[in-house]
C-alpha cells in the first residue's frame, strides 16, 4: 500500500497543479489536494477513516450531479456518441469538461475507498 499511496499522492498533486488553467480552480485544486493529503498520510502509516468517508460522500454527491447535469456524462454518452474526451487538452465543449471531472472524482473515490477498506481490514487483524 505504500507504493500505491505514494503514486496517488504524486498523481493528485500533479492533477491539482494542472487545475490552475481550469475554469474553476478554486473548486478542483482543493478536491485533488484533499486526496493527495489523505494518500500522503496513508503513505506515512497515518489513517483517517472518517476523512475517507467524508471525501467519498462529497465526491459521490458531486459525481452524481455531474452525471445528470445538462452538459454532464449522460449528455456525452447519449447526445454526443461518447466522443473522444482525451483528444486534446483543451475542452472544446462543456460535456467534455464535465465528463473529465466526473472521471477524476471516480478515481478519487476509488482510491479513498481502497484506503478505507485497507485500514478496516488491517485494523481487524
Amino acid at each position: 500500500m505504500k507504493v500505491f499511496n505514494f503514486l496517488f499522492t504524486l498523481l493528485f498533486l500533479i492533477s491539482a497543479t494542472l487545475q490552475y488553467n481550469d475554469p474553476d480552480p478554486y473548486l478542483w485544486i482543493p478536491i485533488y489536494l484533499y486526496g493527495a493529503f489523505l494518500c500522503f498520510k496513508a503513505y506515512q502509516g497515518i489513517y483517517y477513516p472518517k476523512a475517507y468517508l467524508a471525501g467519498i460522500l462529497v465526491y459521490l454527491i458531486y459525481g452524481t450531479y455531474l452525471l445528470f447535469d445538462t452538459n454532464g456524462v449522460l449528455s456525452w454518452l447519449n447526445e454526443h456518441n461518447a466522443g473522444n474526451i482525451a483528444q486534446s487538452m483543451k475542452a472544446t465543449a462543456p460535456w467534455i469538461e464535465e465528463t473529465r471531472e466526473f472521471f477524476g472524482l471516480l478515481i478519487l473515490t476509488a482510491v479513498l475507498f481502497i484506503n478505507y477498506t485497507s485500514f478496516r481490514r488491517n485494523r481487524n487483524f
